[in-house]
């Protein structure tokens, strides 16, 4: 056994069960993507029908990704990309974005669903330079000393750090701060953090409690949402890129996009600077 499966063993992670629904698989599911299980359509289909605006949300999302990292791989010279809590490979694939500005980019996806990883894998097999890890994203240690992960990246150069729809699902107790920290402290200084995060909804704030009520459930998984202050402090020791925390849908739109009615889901660029580690929050 080499150290990469003993790495991967050490998790201790469950079966699978394709009775019980995946936040990962039902993303999947919301955005038109064939990797998911009857358990996460149903649940997928559910919270649909209690929100009818979550399926524009998370579609927005994901166009929100792919203008981060075209960006970040072209203007921003980014050439490796670390995404965690990459989901099942679906529509738009970070890869696929960033090898259509660079061919060169090297990508790391990590996630706690084996599925995902499976599918990711298999999607790999014939792409050179990405990888994809089967680690929690809540243990950066262990993320960040995995074989295929410094295999493919150089910490010691700029790295753009994917926390996509993410963080909701990681409650204040398991520090989302520290996470950032974590690996902001790890990668060099002129690497990008790009993230996204669920926000309450103040439109339907009933509607919104009964579907996320129902999606825990099904999940069994937390989901927390933050108001965009509660974001903004976790990267006070960052420099935020124009235009800023904005909602996914303003982020630097596609020329005449229209609007589009969604739920509040906010997204940011921020940039690592130098002495990040000497940087003291403002209280």
């Amino acid at each position: 056994m080499d150290a990469i499966e003993v790495a991967e063993l050490a998790l201790s992670l469950p079966d699978v069960d394709p009775a019980q629904p995946s936040p990962a698989r039902i993303y999947d599911f919301w955005l038109g993507g064939s990797q998911n299980f009857e358990a996460d359509r149903e649940a997928g289909r559910r919270a649909a029908v209690a929100m009818p605006t979550l399926v524009p949300a998370i579609r927005a999302n994901r166009a929100f990704l792919g203008r981060v990292v075209r960006h970040l791989a072209g203007a921003a010279g980014i050439d490796q990309f670390l995404d965690l809590g990459s989901g099942v490979p679906t529509v738009g694939n970070v890869h696929e974005v960033a090898m259509a500005v660079n061919p060169g980019v090297k990508v790391v996806y990590v996630d706690i669903d084996q599925v995902a990883i499976a599918h990711a894998r298999h999607l790999l097999a014939d792409v050179p330079c990405a990888e994809a890890v089967l680690a929690d994203l809540r243990r950066p240690e262990t993320v960040l000393e995995h074989p295929l992960v410094r295999q493919t990246l150089d910490l010691s150069r700029p790295v753009a750090v994917l926390m996509n729809a993410v963080l909701h699902f990681v409650p204040d107790e398991e520090d989302p701060a520290g996470i950032i920290a974590a690996y902001t402290d790890a990668v060099a200084a002129g690497s990008y953090l790009a993230l996204s995060h669920a926000a309450p909804d103040l439109q339907h704030p009933g509607e919104q409690q009964e579907m996320l009520d129902d999606y825990r459930r099904s999940t069994r998984v937390p989901f927390i949402n933050r108001e965009p202050e509660v974001v903004a402090e976790w990267l006070e020791r960052l420099e935020i890129q124009p235009p800023g925390l904005v909602t996914v849908d303003q982020w630097q739109p596609e020329p005449h996009a229209g609007e589009v009615s969604i739920l509040r889901t906010y997204g940011v660029l921020a940039r690592v600077p130098e002495g990040l580690a000497e940087r003291v929050p403002q209280s």
